[in-house]
């Protein structure tokens, strides 16, 4: 739902920056692969209760996601690239529900379990949609820059991050933004199947 604000609202920065990498040599692939290392690393972060300092990974994941695809354009997008980004976005997402209920399985597990299992439903929808879209050679207007048909809804990139945020700031509130999150997960996903039914043969 904020994507494409806040793609718009740092598009400039981000040219700027990955401007500078591609003069280093620096591939849109390293990047990927740079920033989903910062962001795993707040599972342990989380695990240890060093919750700002993991929600400082958590951050420049997203930045460093956002400036790869921004690399990627000012050189030659690949489709390893876009696999590449999408796999290690999802195994990221649904590790730091998993930190939290590794860090106190008694208060979150439940909870974190609730979350991964809608995360399972956005993932499948969003996935499913753009494999059928692409069959298809549909493009996306609202994201004409992604390597895949970017279908959106209400629990995108920036609404999830705003939660593993609050996550960090909040720890004792997990269970009750796990469930929050999760039944917006569940509304995504049933727009999205409806979306895919209205759409598809």
């Amino acid at each position: 739902m904020l994507d494409s604000k806040i793609l718009e609202q740092t598009r400039s920065s981000l040219l700027k920056l990955a401007k500078g990498l591609l003069a280093r040599n620096i591939t849109a692939n390293q990047v990927t692969v740079a920033g989903f290392i910062v962001g795993m690393l707040a599972v342990p972060l989380i695990i240890l209760d060093f919750k700002l300092l993991a929600l400082a990974c958590i951050i420049l994941n997203r930045l460093l996601d956002g400036l790869d695809g921004t690399l990627a354009r000012l050189s030659t997008p690949t489709d390893r690239g876009g696999f590449l980004d999408i796999v290690l976005d999802f195994i990221f997402y649904s590790s730091i529900p998993l930190a939290f209920a590794l860090a106190d399985p008694q208060a979150n597990a439940l909870a974190a379990t609730v979350l991964i299992y809608a995360f399972i439903g956005t993932g499948c929808s969003f996935l499913a949609f753009a494999t059928i879209a692409a069959k298809r050679q549909m493009t996306s207007t609202e994201f004409p820059d992604k390597s895949f048909y970017y279908l959106g809804g209400l629990t995108e990139a920036t609404e999830t991050i705003i939660v593993f945020g609050l996550m960090c700031l909040f720890p004792a509130y997990f269970s009750l933004l796990a469930y929050a999150f999760a039944t917006l997960c569940g509304i995504t996903t049933i727009l999205r199947i409806k979306a895919g039914l209205e759409l598809f043969d």
